[in-house]
């Protein structure tokens, strides 16, 4: 079970927990048992099961509502890894993520450079992607502001399907010995969008877009779901240790989630279940 650190009873035991710079440094060589905070806010639905993929990686994960880590910024200090599950937060009003993003950019920002200064992990499934890209913590910003956002999808509707995305594992911690996955989706503000050509061209020739749709073996229509720009499904900052992807990795963590589970052979597990394995081998 993972552990709801969500009243004042927990927030203070947590503050108690909380470790100095050096012994992080120190820990993310020697522990066994990363500490993983799923970060929540009104509308996210995905914390538990994400929650619970990073147990089944062997980390020990612990939700926390955004409330509580304003109210305390250092909380942070006590974890490795931080994650922003999908769903709807704030019920995506302005647009998918904005408002966690800005509660991000305009109250969290010292304590997220903290956070990846040291070394640790951030990761942003489908609208915790929409977080980190409007919240600038993937590297997007420039003097003139963002130069990357998640849009509409072409459709101009919700999406919920299966696809195969490629992956570029050169970079990005979460993505090790990853080639291709076969993950779903679920998603309606997924389109990745650049400024302009220019700025598009930057984060490739940075590599940080490492993550792509591509057809299907035997099904190369319609591989690219929302018409993201270059059919970027995620990206990474400059240090690969900042991973947004709009595919749900831990919705596929067992094999009997796959949707033709019973038409295909025996598999241990789900592919989604190595980016969280890939986040916990970081620190052991």
């Amino acid at each position: 079970m993972y552990v709801v650190a969500d009243d004042v009873k927990d927030a203070r035991r947590s503050r108690r927990r909380q470790i100095t710079p050096q012994s992080e440094i120190h820990i993310q060589t020697k522990m066994s048992q990363p500490r993983i905070l799923i970060l929540r806010a009104p509308g996210t639905n995905c914390d538990v099961e994400t929650a619970f993929a990073f147990e089944q990686a062997g980390g020990k994960a612990e939700s926390l509502h955004l409330n509580r880590l304003l109210e305390s910024p250092q909380l942070a200090a006590a974890y490795q890894i931080l994650c922003i599950p999908g769903g709807f937060s704030f019920g995506d009003d302005v647009a998918a993520g904005r408002i966690f993003a800005n509660q991000i950019r305009h109250h969290l920002a010292d304590v997220m450079q903290e956070f990846c200064a040291a070394g640790k992990l951030v990761l942003g499934i489908c609208n915790g992607f929409q977080v980190l890209v409007k919240s600038g913590l993937l590297d997007t910003d420039d003097a003139s502001g963002p130069t990357a956002s998640l849009s509409w999808n072409d459709s101009g509707r919700y999406l919920a399907r299966w696809v195969q995305v490629k992956a570029d594992n050169e970079k990005c911690v979460f993505l090790a010995g990853c080639e291709n996955l076969f993950l779903p989706i679920a998603h309606a503000e997924g389109k990745f969008v650049a400024r302009e050509e220019a700025a598009f061209q930057k984060l490739e020739q940075a590599g940080q877009l490492v993550l792509r749709y591509c057809p299907q073996e035997n099904n190369t229509d319609d591989y690219n779901p929302n018409g993201s720009l270059g059919d970027v499904a995620g990206m990474c900052d400059q240090t690969g240790r900042v991973f947004g992807l709009m595919p749900h990795p831990e919705r596929f963590i067992d094999p009997t989630q796959h949707p033709q589970w019973t038409r295909l052979p025996k598999q241990d597990e789900g592919a989604g279940l190595q980016l969280f394995r890939n986040a916990v081998r970081y620190f052991s």
